[in-house]
């Protein structure tokens, strides 16, 4: 493959929050919950096929793994949609991104890192200001519930990476993430069988928030330092605040951009130190 680790992590970067845009397109049809059910669904479909996971030979604690990964990323994705419906794409994401951000403080437990917590929460103190753009209280707190649901995720996922060979371990979180939304979403998801036009959008949705971006970011970790790669996921709240300007047409101010570039600016003082503790 010719593409370097770099622009394979922005392309994931950019897939996963292009999905996220084309996901809340989708909500007046099928809600939230049901666009859900059918991404995870297909999704599970999808790495199954690929992957044609060997579930005799796992062990009880790869089970463990894969199925509390699949309910941390239910209950992250869930929440995220959720907030989604009510406040802006750029928002949502930047609130998410203090759940992954404070596991990293925890781990590093250095008093330098007081700097970092301090620039991040101030980044959500000023996105629950009343500023130009009305940013309901409801759907701050769901991206910050996300975020939690995010901590767990990342710990998870790198457990089931380790007890469980290749992708065939989210093949089988995701469909554990489905039955666990299924009863959310089923009566709302039924409604693609008489709107066969959503399809596609469907399709598109768990391909550019599920598929590709994991696997993208599996090839670039072959190949990518941790402290690369982190720095460069940091990217994810300036793409999600892009997509849903060009696709939702969403227009942040002044004071929500500075709290996403304070978010995303602690996001790397925190990735690159504790990268510097495990090089």
């Amino acid at each position: 493959m010719n593409a370097t680790p770099t622009m394979l992590v922005l392309l994931s970067v950019c897939c996963a929050q292009v999905g996220g845009a084309l996901a809340r397109t989708l909500f007046d049809d099928l809600g939230p919950p049901g666009v859900l059910l059918l991404r995870l669904s297909i999704a599970a479909l999808i790495f199954a096929v690929a992957t044609r996971p060997r579930l005799r030979s796992w062990s009880a604690e790869a089970w463990r793994a894969v199925a509390l990964l699949g309910a941390f990323s239910a209950g992250l994705n869930m929440l995220t949609y959720l907030a989604l419906s009510s406040a802006p794409q750029g928002v949502v994401v930047t609130a998410s991104f203090v759940g992954p951000l404070l596991l990293s403080l925890v781990q590093t437990r250095r008093p330098a890192d007081l700097l970092w917590a301090l620039m991040a929460g101030t980044g959500v103190v000023l996105l629950g200001l009343r500023t130009q753009v009305e940013i309901p209280l409801t759907g701050l707190l769901l991206a910050l519930a996300a975020g939690a649901c995010g901590a767990g995720y990342i710990m998870f996922s790198a457990r089931v990476g380790s007890v469980v060979p290749g992708l065939s371990g989210l093949a089988v979180s995701f469909a554990v993430g489905a039955v666990l939304v299924l009863p959310f979403g089923w009566a709302d998801a039924g409604e693609v069988v008489g709107h066969p036009a959503l399809v596609p959008g469907v399709v598109a949705v768990a391909v550019l928030s599920s598929v590709v971006p994991y696997a993208l970011e599996l090839i670039a970790l072959r190949r990518l330092p941790t402290r690369v790669f982190g720095v460069l996921m940091s990217l994810q709240p300036a793409a999600a605040a892009i997509a849903g300007l060009l696709i939702l047409d969403q227009h942040l101010g002044m004071v929500p951009i500075a709290a996403l570039v304070l978010v995303s600016a602690a996001s790397v003082g925190v990735t690159r130190r504790v990268a510097d503790q495990t090089e």
